[in-house]
């Protein structure tokens, strides 16, 4: 099962819109390097476990096509879009973003906070089911733009279940 990141997006301080970057350090249980959560600024900095948000892109589009909700890139407020890859199966389960090692920790569901925030009517709705996966970063490394998103062997992190 291996997938690729497609878009990289953080947000400096609570409320700020989402930046794209090209690549990023992902820090063992900090978050990504730049980030309102690595900087302890975030809406749901109590909540353990969200080092790291990933999104499907084909979830996004399910949302498109079945809501008519175009989310503008970034907006969803997921640090990391990536294709190919079913993110539910990734929660409990070890996995690497880039060169950073990941567990999933649970379903990111969207919530009220982001449709107020998009200022989009229906799209928590949409979202309810496929708003991404909350992560713990428990090896850091560099996450960038093409690499691939996989599962890993616990005996050998390095390598592909």
């Amino acid at each position: 099962m291996t997938g690729t990141v497609s878009r990289i997006h953080l947000a400096p301080g609570q409320g700020d819109p989402p930046e794209a970057v090209e690549s990023v350090e992902a820090v063992a249980g900090r978050g990504l390097r730049g980030d309102r959560y690595f900087r302890e600024g975030g809406t749901f900095d109590e909540r353990e476990g969200s080092d790291l948000t990933l999104v499907e892109r084909e979830a996004l589009a399910a949302v498109e096509r079945d809501h008519g909700i175009d989310l503008p890139a970034g907006a969803h407020r997921r640090n990391v879009t990536c294709e190919g890859i079913a993110l539910d199966a990734l929660v409990g389960e070890r996995f690497r973003v880039g060169s950073a090692v990941c567990v999933g920790t649970g379903p990111c569901e969207p919530c009220a906070y982001l449709e107020r925030h998009v200022d989009e009517r229906g799209l928590w709705a949409a979202l309810a089911g496929r708003g991404g996966l909350r992560c713990r970063i428990v090896e850091g490394g560099r996450i960038a733009v093409g690499d691939p998103v996989r599962r890993t062997s616990t005996d050998d992190p390095g390598t592909e279940d």
